[in-house]
């Protein structure tokens, strides 16, 4: 079992940036695909960003690509996202996810994913 702790949301204006982190406890980091999803009020969960479990390939929702990075530092068992040129429908509660897995791909359905964070809100001003 993983345990998620997000941290590093906030109040930003339009353009401005934040990174994102999850820190993660428990099991094997290394063993884990990671994930990025955001939920804005009234809309479903959605993805954001993820890496495969040995770190070899991630993929972004084309409302972030060019925008957003997400890295994951093994030694620290952390994830992050950094967010580059904000905009107010990029709005939402961030969560950080995990999923047990050893197959190199990319899972975009939060349902792939075994455990969540509390989340961290993000909020961006017009």
């Amino acid at each position: 079992q993983v345990q998620l702790i997000e941290s590093g949301g906030g109040l930003v204006q339009t353009g401005g940036s934040l990174r994102l982190s999850c820190a993660a406890s428990g099991r094997t980091f290394s063993a884990y695909a990671m994930g990025w999803f955001r939920q804005a009020p009234g809309k479903e969960r959605e993805f954001v960003a993820a890496f495969s479990w040995n770190g070899g390939l991630t993929e972004y929702a084309d409302s972030v690509k060019g925008r957003f990075t997400i890295s994951r530092d093994n030694a620290k068992s952390t994830v992050y996202l950094q967010m580059n040129n904000l905009k107010p429908e990029d709005t939402a509660v961030y969560y950080c996810a995990a999923k047990s897995t050893v197959v190199p791909i990319i899972f975009r359905g939060p349902t792939s994913y075994d455990y969540w964070g509390q989340g961290t809100q993000v909020t961006v001003s017009s």
